[in-house]
């Protein structure tokens, strides 16, 4: 199978590109070398052409021939200030349109695409008498006392998270996030208006070796290992219960595999599928900076600060039952095996 891979540089995408290669496929690397996520001044990596996807309609020559593409390019981090919405809008919703609107001319049909636990917003919600409950937006008054929880509109107990399935509302709550869901709803259409298929893969938190440290690109692991490595403690906001799943990236690489091989098998006109990619064993904040402290510093201890930011969410933990039924994929690196592997992993500079 010939797939077109971008971001084929990057921090997911070159393991990708190594698994693909080990399971024989031809890969065609494509990627923008953004200074956010690769070091000023690096070399070229072999093998990878340097081209920005937002002009993929001058680059119709790299798709001859290709089976699927595999799109991984995009400007992550949270987008935090409105300031950053044009970026975001540019490289992910631009970047993506641009490029399906390539493989409609060059007739490719099959894509497969990353997205984002952040475009669920919040995660699910219940009240044990009550039952499910949406999760409206915390009180900032509530928040400054240390009432982090998400409580009944009902009887005002503390509600209990419940796993994400795929068809949860779409609630984006950040450039990024807001990106990522465009993206989606672009794959949709696409698929809709020439007949094609696309899927969504909804990752969530990325770690392992490889992976960028001190850029927005980093994530919170690898903010806590950086903090570790200065000789401080790492910081924790709220009260490091809120829980996240922590995905190992040759896991990632592994769902990404399976489902370009399930798509390529697959008969065009199959629409878009979406499916949450996690490990399913979910790990409070907390959790994660004590088991990389453990691994790299264990005279240190992380300080829970009680810090909070008002657009944060809570908990998002997800189900991992769709990918594991139709894509045939499991995570095999248990969090508390990968992050404390992960105190001494290699990271990118």
């Amino acid at each position: 199978m010939r797939v077109l891979l971008t971001g084929a540089a990057g921090f997911i995408g070159s393991v990708t590109a190594a698994s693909l290669a080990g399971r024989g496929h031809e890969v065609v690397g494509v990627d923008v070398l953004l200074p956010l996520a690769h070091r000023a001044g690096a070399p070229t990596p072999p093998g990878i052409v340097v081209r920005d996807v937002r002009d993929a309609a001058d680059w119709g020559h790299l798709l001859r021939g290709v089976d699927v593409v595999c799109h991984l390019a995009a400007m992550v981090g949270a987008g935090v200030s409105p300031a950053d919405l044009p970026l975001y809008a540019a490289h992910n919703d631009l970047g993506t349109a641009s490029l399906l609107a390539a493989m409609h001319a060059a007739g490719v049909r099959r894509l497969v695409q990353a997205s984002s636990m952040v475009v669920y917003g919040e995660g699910r919600y219940a009240c044990a008498t009550h039952g499910p409950q949406p999760a409206r937006p915390r009180d900032p008054d509530a928040l400054a006392r240390g009432r982090f929880d998400h409580d009944c509109p009902w009887c005002s107990r503390p509600l209990q998270w419940l796993a994400v399935e795929e068809d949860a509302p779409l609630d984006p709550r950040s450039a990024y996030a807001a990106s990522k869901v465009a993206q989606e709803h672009y794959a949709a259409a696409w698929a809709r208006q020439s007949g094609s298929v696309a899927v969504s893969l909804r990752y969530h938190n990325v770690y392992g070796p490889g992976m960028p440290r001190d850029t927005s690109y980093a994530g919170v692991a690898a903010i806590f290992r950086s903090a570790l490595e200065a000789g401080r403690a790492p910081s924790v906001f709220e009260d490091g219960a809120q829980l996240r799943d922590f995905i190992h990236v040759s896991d990632v690489a592994a769902a990404n595999v399976a489902a370009l091989e399930e798509v390529g098998d697959r008969a065009p006109g199959g629409g878009h599928t979406a499916y949450n990619i996690c490990s399913g064993e979910p790990v409070s904040l907390l959790g994660v900076a004590q088991r990389i402290t453990a691994g790299l510093a264990p005279r240190l201890r992380p300080v829970v600060t009680g810090e909070y930011r008002p657009g944060d969410v809570r908990h998002v933990v997800a189900s991992p039952a769709r990918a594991r039924a139709e894509l045939g994929f499991s995570a095999s690196v248990h969090p508390d095996e990968g992050l404390a592997r992960f105190a001494t992993d290699p990271l990118r500079g």
